[in-house]
């Protein structure tokens, strides 16, 4: 902790040639300026780290609200691929023009979801797994293995690697 050898060097002469009060006085004033110096560094060390926790609770308040407001977009989107579906669904003409407004839509949806690090979760064909999906019914078929998904009722997303909603599923039983 030492920074000034030089220093040091001509107190311990003058200490060699000072009368035992004197020598006290450095050694206490050695031991003082010892104990700032620690103080000092333990006070840095805690301001450093109370700085990183602010920042690391700055940094996940906003990912919180991210969230949030993602998954509040989100029966938003359902809504425009369950009209979609219905649109693609009808053979009627002049529902084209509204099909390809809808299609364009969710893409512009998907695209923003995308951006914002958000994934749908594929669950059709997949093994039930109870951390991303939600069974929300089963169905006896010897088409499918035991547990396989066979219905994505509502698709489910992942933020990065954290569950913002789960796929609602329909699983497949042997009965």
């Amino acid at each position: 902790m030492n920074d000034t050898p030089h220093v040091d060097q001509a107190a311990e002469a003058a200490h060699a040639d000072a009368p035992a009060g004197e020598a006290s006085d450095l050694d206490a004033l050695r031991r003082e300026r010892d104990e700032a110096l620690d103080r000092l560094l333990r006070l840095q060390a805690e301001f450093d780290n109370y700085r990183k926790r602010v920042e690391r609770e700055r940094r996940d308040l906003g990912d919180h609200f991210a969230a949030e407001l993602l998954t509040e977009f989100l029966p938003v989107l359902d809504d425009v691929e369950r009209a979609l579906g219905a649109a693609t669904a009808s053979a009627e003409p002049a529902l084209a023009s509204h099909r390809l407004g809808l299609e364009l839509i969710q893409k512009q949806f998907l695209e923003l979801l995308k951006r914002r690090q958000v994934a749908p979760i594929e669950a059709r064909g997949t093994d039930f797994d109870p951390n991303v999906h939600q069974a929300v019914g089963q169905e006896v078929s010897a088409a499918h293995r035991e547990g396989e998904v066979i219905e994505d009722l509502r698709r489910g997303y992942l933020l990065g690697d954290r569950l913002l909603r789960p796929s609602m599923v329909k699983v497949a039983t042997r009965g």
